[in-house]
């Protein structure tokens, strides 16, 4: 139902070959004519692209394959975005990327991987897209997490990341209030996607969030939850009924009291023995 009300003639969506981006794009196929898919995977864009032409017929769902952890990928690609012809458009910042491990045992380039993908190619797509929504109209979703409420042992890049994602929509909320413009930061809990396995660096085998499987939410209840928020105007949404309540028990925690918990968190990462100094001479 809530599909109805969201009416675009384009929509944008990065991540779209797999995941919640797929999800997004299967769902929103109906409420639009232009889809723009956004992802690393050519071949898999195309089949999606192809399969929701055919599905909705008038539909056109362009394939824009991009590595948005690329600067000059990721130019480019706000460049053709900016060269579309005017429309109201919903934007979907949907990709991104994790770092399951200790945070000075993992390789820089992993994290300034994960740095360009998870901040700066979202935070580049808005500052592209937005003077366009204002003329035109639109809203903005980006997809955050539960873990930008939390400081996270062995995950804490990703949930810094995410962090900021959530203030950064929540600003970008208020300025463009004014212009009609929604802006909605999603924050997910556990799901069962690729990213997990993902974000695993080699050899690990385990599994990175103990106790996660009684938290996860199925992807359709994500993306289902989130049109529902947008169309309701809400600034951030815990999509699943377990992942509001853990949100609505984090948000009333002391800091103290979460470094407590955080801190005695099983780990499946044991961090480095420290280097054991020579005697002194």
């Amino acid at each position: 139902m809530q599909n109805q009300r969201l009416q675009y003639e384009r929509i944008i969506i990065t991540g779209a070959s797999s995941g919640f981006g797929k999800a997004f794009a299967r769902t929103l196929a109906s409420c639009t004519g232009e889809l723009v898919l956004v992802a690393r995977n050519k071949e898999a864009l195309q089949q999606l692209a192809a399969e929701l032409e055919e599905k909705h017929p008038g539909l056109r769902a362009a394939a824009l394959p991009c590595d948005l952890a690329d600067e000059s990928a990721l130019d480019n690609l706000a460049g053709r975005l900016l060269e579309l012809p005017a429309a109201k458009t919903l934007l979907i910042n949907n990709a991104g990327a994790g770092d399951y491990g200790e945070f000075s045992e993992g390789s820089w380039d992993r994290i300034r991987t994960l740095l360009r993908l998870n901040v700066e190619s979202l935070t580049r797509l808005c500052h592209a897209m937005i003077p366009g929504l204002k003329r035109n109209g639109g809203d903005i979703i980006n997809i955050s997490s539960l873990a930008a409420l939390l400081p996270i042992p062995d995950f804490a890049v990703y949930a810094a990341t995410k962090a900021y994602v959530s203030s950064l929509s929540e600003a970008l909320r208020l300025e463009l209030k004014e212009h009609g413009i929604r802006v909605l930061a999603v924050c997910p809990g556990p799901v069962s996607t690729g990213f997990g396995k993902a974000a695993r660096r080699p050899g690990f085998t385990g599994n990175m969030m103990p106790g996660r499987n009684a938290f996860d939410t199925p992807t359709e209840t994500v993306v289902n939850d989130s049109l529902r928020a947008l169309s309701r105007g809400r600034a951030r949404v815990f999509p699943g009924m377990k992942i509001r309540l853990a949100a609505l028990l984090l948000n009333a925690a002391p800091l103290g009291l979460i470094r407590f918990f955080m801190g005695r968190r099983p780990r499946k990462v044991q961090p480095s023995p420290p280097e054991t100094l020579p005697p002194a001479p």
